[in-house]
Formats: structure tokens, sequence, C-alpha cells
């Protein structure tokens, strides 16, 4: 092969690997525009306008050759002023908080032991954890609702045993919202922990136990640091939905239980007052804008560490 013809061939593929990257790249950036960007501007843009009956003003309006900006910010102010919605997003952060720490703390050790179970046993045991996604989710919640009642399975079955004498308020409280959202988000914990554990190199475990550690000391230094980009992945797919979350809330937490995504629908449904519910939902986005940049960063310090 001549030099030019080898110079235009490696060119040629030069060219191609750069616009296969491009592709690759653009699609989902695309795809994110198209799904997420456009929706999130128009629901800014009506956070800022102002509401006549069923119709919204222009936020840009051109007129005698001027262009007229028709902003309106007082939602916002309203917001950072009214101790209620204040609360409502600490309140929803923290319950967010809660369950992931829970789901944690109950998927890490199942995961663990899936990803160290024989080969030929864990297609088996990963449909186990995906076998709640073949039942209705609304199905699901209701059974919780049966269960946890006054007159419930678990009450009955209690008194029956003597356990108890009267039946224990259960339902409509933050412990079976968040038990609600523990059952419902943990397989999106263990699934990333999975994934990530089961490729984890186990001569590492069995250098630390030769160089005279303990097995408790190579768990905490070995295998859970190199799980982290795991536990930061399983956190944030628990984690952004618990934020939002309305169904749950709605029919397991009971009034009491403040949460954002009921005050969405309150805003949207209730009070039909459509600015103040897209400002509460643009606050609510940039909130969890927050720790999914975290979870980029730390993935981005994880590669430049040589971390997996």
């Amino acid at each position: 092969m001549t030099p030019s013809l080898y110079n235009s061939h490696s060119v040629i593929d030069r060219l191609t690997e750069a616009w296969g990257r491009r592709a690759v790249i653009g699609v989902p950036m695309v795809f994110l525009l198209l799904v997420f960007l456009l929706p999130f501007l128009v629901v800014f843009k009506i956070s800022l306008s102002e509401m006549e009956g069923v119709a919204f003003n222009d936020v840009v309006t051109w007129s005698e050759g001027m262009v007229h900006f028709h902003i309106k910010f007082d939602n916002y102010i309203g917001l950072v002023q009214d101790a209620l919605y204040i609360q409502t997003y600490l309140s929803s952060l923290m319950f967010a908080a809660v369950t992931t720490v829970i789901c944690l703390l109950l998927a890490y050790p199942f995961a663990y032991f899936l990803a160290r179970s024989p080969a030929d046993k864990r297609p088996a045991l990963l449909m186990l954890v995906m076998l709640p996604f073949w039942t209705s989710f609304l199905l699901r919640v209701y059974a919780w609702k049966m269960l946890l009642a006054d007159a419930g399975v678990f009450n009955n079955l209690a008194i029956a045993a003597g356990l108890i004498d009267e039946p224990l308020k259960m339902m409509n409280t933050p412990f079976s919202m968040v038990l609600g959202m523990v059952y419902t988000y943990l397989p999106f914990m263990i699934l990333p922990l999975y994934a990530n554990l089961v490729k984890m190199d186990l001569r590492l475990l069995e250098a630390a136990l030769d160089l005279g550690a303990t097995p408790w000391q190579a768990f905490w230094r070995i295998t859970v640091p190199l799980s982290r980009s795991g536990i930061i992945a399983g956190s944030m797919l628990v984690f952004i939905p618990c934020v939002g979350e309305f169904v749950i809330p709605e029919l397991l937490g009971g009034p009491q239980t403040l949460m954002i995504g009921r005050v969405l629908w309150d805003e949207f449904f209730s009070n039909n007052d459509w600015p103040m519910a897209a400002t509460v939902a643009v606050v609510m986005v940039l909130l969890i804008i927050v720790p999914v940049a975290l979870f980029s960063k730390s993935r981005a310090e994880g590669r430049a560490e040589g971390a997996p």
C-alpha cells in the first residue's frame, strides 16, 4: 500500500471515529433536549407568567418595534417567604434521604450475597428481585393499606398472638409512608450494587487476607470503596424519585406527611394555580439537579483516580 493511500485511509478512519463519537453522544443529547429541556422551559415560562382565566400571558411580546418582557417573580418570592413550602421541601428531602439510607442498609447485604452466590443461581435470584415489577405499582401500594390498616393483617395477627391488646396506628403515618417507599424502591438500590459487586476482582480480598487483614477490615477497606459507584448510582435512583413521590404519600402517608408531590397536585388541580404549581416544580427540579451534579462529579473523580 502506497503512503498516500495509507494516509487517506487513516484520515477516513479518524473522521469516521470522530463522527461516530458525536453520533453516540449527540443522539442522547437530542433526546434529552426534546423530552426534558423543552418541557422544563415550558413549565419555567408558566412560572413567570400571569394567569388570566385558563390562559397565560406571554412573557415576551413585540409591539411598536420594541420587545417587552412581562416577567412575574411574585411566585418565587412567595415560595421563599412561605414557611409551609419551605417545610414541605425540607420534609420531602428528609423522607427521601431516610428512604435512601434504609434501602442502602437493606440492599447492600442482599446484593453482596447475590454477587457471591453460585453463577448458576444468580438468574433465579435476580428474577426474585425484579418480580415486584411484574405487578401493578398501585396494586402493591394498596396491598400495604390492607396490611397496615387498624383492622389489617398485621394488627389482627398481633392481637391473635397476644402481643398487643388494641390495634396499633400504622396507616397514615410517616412510618407507613417510608415503609411503602422502601419496599417500592429497594430493587433500584439492589441492581446497581449487584452490577458493581459482581465485577469486583476477588483476588484483592485474598491478597488483603494474606497480608493479615481481617475479613471485616478487607470488607471496609476494599469491597466498600470499590463499590462506591454502585452505592452512588443506587442512591440517586432512589433519592431522586422519592423527592417528588406522590402516590405513596397520598395512599399511605396521610394528611400530616408533607411531600412536594402532594403540594404540586393541590396547586394544579385543587387551587388551579398553575403558575405557582410550575414554580414549585421548577424549584423541585433544581433541588434534584444538585445530587445529580454531585454524582457526576464523583464519577469524574473516580475515573481520574482509576476507580471503577
